[in-house]
């Protein structure tokens, strides 16, 4: 009788990361971009639109997403470059045997900026806001320092995490009724009135 062998199964040494579950103030963001994109070119057919796709995973990917949040909101929100500039100082030569070779290092100069300063620099309805993105690190000191200074100048400064933390803010603090339900309630930072009023 003949023996036959089964071999074990490979290790998967792969991690398995769960899917990305989108959360609602995600496609919020996304709406808002179809709206914005409607207004920005209403010649084009609604066939032919396409979404663009957000996520809040990642650093990068959260951080874009506030930006473009209050930018389509009316507001103004940039990115703030902290890590500096690097300068190559290698070169590169071919030797006398045909081999490239490559000498010298590069090095990294220092922003000429504030130490400790946020990923995103907004203006939210004239006031100041600077925004950390914190996915897993902590605050380093010289971003408290610079925490400490904004809010003593009277500014706002937040630590974000996801992207339903930001837009939850966001609704709490500049958020504005669209119907009035009394004719002197504030909209939009302006009372309204009948002209039967005046």
């Amino acid at each position: 009788m003949e023996m036959r062998y089964q071999l074990p199964p490979e290790p998967n040494h792969k991690k398995t990361s769960k899917p990305y579950k989108k959360p609602d103030a995600i496609r919020e963001l996304e709406r808002l971009y179809m709206a914005n994109h409607r207004k920005r070119y209403p010649s084009i057919p609604e066939y032919a639109r396409s979404c663009k796709k957000y996520r809040d995973d990642s650093s990068n990917s959260l951080t874009k997403s506030i930006i473009d949040f209050l930018n389509m909101s009316g507001h103004l929100a940039e990115r703030i470059n902290t890590c500096g500039r690097y300068v190559d100082q290698s070169q590169t030569f071919t030797d006398v045997l045909g081999k490239t070779r490559t000498i010298g290092t590069g090095q990294w100069l220092p922003t000429s900026g504030i130490k400790g300063s946020s990923d995103i620099s907004a203006t939210i309805y004239g006031r100041s806001v600077k925004i950390e993105v914190k996915q897993k690190d902590k605050q380093s000191e010289d971003q408290k320092r610079y925490q400490q200074r904004i809010e003593a100048a009277g500014g706002i400064y937040l630590i974000i995490r996801n992207f339903t933390e930001f837009y939850e803010w966001y609704n709490a603090n500049f958020a504005v009724a669209t119907e009035p339900q009394k004719n002197n309630q504030c909209i939009d930072n302006q009372y309204m009135k009948n002209e039967s009023d005046q």
